[in-house]
């Protein structure tokens, strides 16, 4: 007999089973709205038919944010089967709901556009300014249509000075989404990239599919590179362009858009230039003109020199005056003096016959015979010069 398994052990491995189906997930289903069901929490719960057959669904309150749910409605439902163990019940958990009649395509984009809003993808406070004058500009496109042609002649006619660095990928059919994002990737890694295109020509949703996936939305989102979409014509709109740092309506406006006009800045240097030169030549004139005013206020606030130096003048004339009469007035005196000590100089009493008598020893002048004893040598001056003598043994007195 074989052994049994418990209801929770079948319950897991189904459940297990159904939600590892990747054919049960990523689903759109439509049918008709019938048994609908509001709890208090929020959650909604209702079924969808489609002649004899039914499918139980639930959608969760975080999910529900006002879809447009009633009976009898008819609608694309987007979401993944599960297995609800707790009852037994299968049921697809719907996270998007969209009137039906517009096609799956169209509900996909509405579906992934509000997920994505709703997560901030879109948000204008993240999107960067692009470059004014970018030197190595990344492009993501295939390698092979017009629209890289097309980029890089508007590049070489507006901005020659940039390198243009192609990520090569396919821009249609299934393996474009996860190219053009691996190509977003490798641009970001490539050195110097200072702006990305995403480009692709017209064409219909189905062939401009890939930049509605949501690979390629988050790999714009990651990029540290601003990225300018443009994608199909000015009526086509993708996931991408929501996201992208900015949406240019073709892929040669792309291009116009990140490229300036090599004329239009040279002209505008030139003009700037001009006005700098004008600007400088006003500001030295009118430095001139104050240096000149300076020059004006401070001549009239010098001193008049002129009275100044004719009254120096005539100080000068007096005091040369002054300084001549006070030497001739010294010149005078000295004269006087000369001839006053002329008549008490000795050697005028010498020449009139008179000597002038001294010991030798000390050169004591001779003035009485007291002063003098025998053998004191003695020197006799007289008008011409001096001579030896000697007191006398014998004289006395």
């Amino acid at each position: 007999m074989l052994e049994p398994i418990r209801v929770s052990a079948l319950a897991r491995y189904i459940k297990d089973l159904i939600e590892s189906d990747l054919r049960l997930s990523n689903l759109w289903v439509e049918g008709e709205i019938s048994s609908l069901n509001r709890s208090p929490r929020g959650h909604v719960y209702f079924t969808l038919k489609d002649g004899n057959y039914a499918l139980r669904c639930v959608m969760f309150q975080r999910q529900y944010r006002g879809a447009p749910l009633e009976n009898g409605a008819q609608v694309l439902a987007h979401g993944n089967v599960g297995f609800y163990a707790e009852r037994g019940d299968i049921q697809l958990v719907v996270d998007f709901v969209q009137p039906a009649g517009i096609g799956a395509r169209q509900a996909e984009f509405e579906r992934l556009k509000e997920q994505l809003a709703a997560e901030g993808l879109f948000d204008e406070a993240r999107k960067r300014p692009l470059p004014p004058f970018p030197q190595r500009i990344g492009v993501v496109t295939s390698p092979t249509g017009a629209v890289f042609h097309d980029i890089c002649h508007v590049l070489d006619r507006r901005w020659p000075l940039a390198e243009v660095v192609l990520a090569p990928t396919p821009v249609q059919g299934p393996t474009a989404a996860p190219g053009v994002a691996a190509a977003i990737a490798q641009l970001n890694r490539e050195p110097g990239i200072e702006v990305i295109i995403v480009a692709r020509g017209g064409g219909s949703m189905d062939e401009l599919w890939a930049f509605n996936e949501e690979a390629v939305a988050r790999a714009i989102y990651a990029s540290a590179v601003p990225i300018v979409s443009g994608v199909g014509h000015e009526t086509d709109y993708t996931i991408a362009d929501f996201v992208a740092d900015l949406r240019a309506p073709t892929p040669s406006a792309a291009a116009e858009t990140i490229a300036p006009d090599w004329r239009q800045v040279h002209r505008h240097l030139e003009s700037r230039s001009l006005a700098l030169v004008t600007s400088s030549r006003a500001r030295i004139a009118s430095g001139l003109t104050g240096v000149e005013r300076a020059g004006h206020r401070l001549r009239i606030a010098l001193p008049d020199t002129g009275r100044h130096a004719e009254r120096v003048t005539s100080l000068l004339r007096h005091a040369h005056s002054a300084m001549a009469r006070s030497l001739d007035q010294r010149r005078q005196r000295v004269g006087t003096g000369s001839l006053q000590l002329r008549s008490l100089d000795p050697r005028s009493t010498l020449a009139r016959g008179y000597a002038v008598v001294q010991l030798r020893e000390g050169k004591q002048a001779i003035t009485s015979v007291r002063q003098v004893k025998g053998k004191d040598r003695l020197d006799v001056h007289v008008k011409d010069g001096k001579f030896p003598a000697e007191v006398s043994r014998q004289y006395g007195f």
